[in-house]
């Protein structure tokens, strides 16, 4: 009899994991691919458009991989999915929780540029790469005193998390890479060489190249007749459902900034040059030869109340909040700003390369702007210079605090 119906995508690190804990189960399941956007039919099951989502034969519905996941596994009294204790069951979740959020996000800042998924910047696709080191040093250094992530028997767990990691080890973890984490590749053959696993993925090998990112081939436009123009509701390009709300909305009056006459360094050119060259030996000489004084000035940002900082994620997001409230001066300002230092005791700053000789043409669209200081920059000055190569670069601590995140407005 079948048990239900699961949505997801095939190749989704959330809903391979999902299929396999099915099938160790004996649960049969039938399977339903998700296109995106997602149809209404499929709000009704999921409001938040989100797979993976679960509907049983006796219609109980269920979103979230990990409840789904244990939904699934309490279906066999016999199961050792779950572990023998309650001690077992809360280290399931937590690593399960692990993976879930830190884990999944960390790899998809690395792989989906490279996919052409997500815009890509070779700056924060090295971030990425570093960041992933960090976050897999946490399963490194456990499994090299256990066979798996809880008990000595595989658990949901190690199913969640081979799926997770899945991604990684069939797009980008090459052999260097893999070199450092020898006790995690122990681990992850293991659970994926399972007879059940086998059965929903088939053989996973590891690979001898990671993926390169290929920038799109520039298309000529073909031109057409007025006549024959589509209709201008079929010219909107077509985002992903979660991009969606995100779209800028279209001033509503024109930028100041954009009376400025055309200067001779097109930002844009600069952008390109940040995004896919390495920062210190290629794009700053660049920036520098280029740079005009006559054009743009170069700004000093401070948050203004670093005292009221709290979790470097938290700070990170205020940061992106600040970003996105800059989309209408998008075309006329590029910079960084970074969190330094470490939950409750950090502080942010970053550097603005502007349009014109003032900041606050650029910086006003922001309702929150007043909350951030603008010092201007003289880059003659060696420790102004200095200043801004750092903020851009990522590299160096800032008033003796370790740099921790940060983000571009390009």
């Amino acid at each position: 009899m079948v048990f239900g119906k699961l949505y997801g995508v095939e190749t989704n690190p959330r809903t391979i994991p999902l299929r396999v804990i099915a099938k160790a189960n004996h649960l049969e399941i039938d399977f339903v691919g998700v296109d995106f956007p997602v149809s209404a039919e499929y709000l009704k099951i999921n409001p938040v458009g989100k797979i993976p989502a679960f509907v049983g034969s006796n219609g109980f519905a269920l979103t979230e991989c990990i409840a789904i996941a244990v939904y699934f596994a309490s279906q066999n009294e016999n199961t050792t999915l779950l572990g023998k204790t309650k001690e077992d069951y809360a280290s399931i979740l937590k690593w399960m929780s692990f993976v879930n959020s830190d884990v999944i996000s960390t790899l998809a800042k690395w792989y989906l540029p490279l996919l052409g998924r997500e815009p890509y910047n070779k700056k924060n696709v090295d971030t990425a790469i570093a960041s992933s080191k960090k976050i897999l040093s946490v399963l490194e250094q456990h499994l090299l005193h256990h066979t798996f992530l809880v008990t000595e028997k595989l658990t949901l767990a190690d199913i969640l998390a081979a799926g997770i990691v899945g991604r990684g080890y069939t797009l980008v973890f090459d052999p260097e890479f893999r070199a450092e984490f020898p006790n995690m590749n122990r681990w992850w053959e293991t659970v994926v060489n399972q007879p059940y696993f086998k059965e929903v993925v088939g053989e996973l090998k590891f690979i001898d190249e990671a993926i390169k990112y290929t920038p799109p081939k520039k298309e000529e436009k073909k031109k057409e007749a007025p006549k024959a123009a589509p209709p201008k509701a079929e010219k909107k390009p077509a985002v992903d459902e979660e991009e969606e709300d995100a779209a800028p909305v279209e001033p509503k009056a024109k930028h100041p900034l954009d009376l400025l006459p055309k200067p001779t360094l097109p930002l844009d050119d600069w952008k390109r040059k940040y995004s896919n060259e390495d920062t210190r030996p290629v794009a700053l000489p660049w920036f520098w030869e280029h740079y005009s004084p006559e054009e743009y000035s170069l700004w000093k940002v401070d948050y203004k109340y670093n005292d009221e900082l709290t979790q470097i994620f938290m700070t990170s997001n205020l940061i992106g909040g600040f970003f996105n409230r800059l989309e209408a001066s998008r075309k006329h300002i590029f910079g960084a700003m970074s969190v330094y230092g470490e939950s409750n005791n950090s502080i942010v700053s970053g550097a603005f390369l502007v349009r014109g000789q003032d900041y606050l043409p650029a910086f006003d669209v922001a309702p929150d702007w007043e909350s951030y200081e603008f010092t201007k920059l003289d880059p003659t000055k060696a420790e102004d210079r200095e200043f801004i190569e750092d903020q851009w670069s990522w590299d160096k601590d800032y008033q003796g605090k370790k740099w921790a995140d940060g983000k571009v407005f390009k």
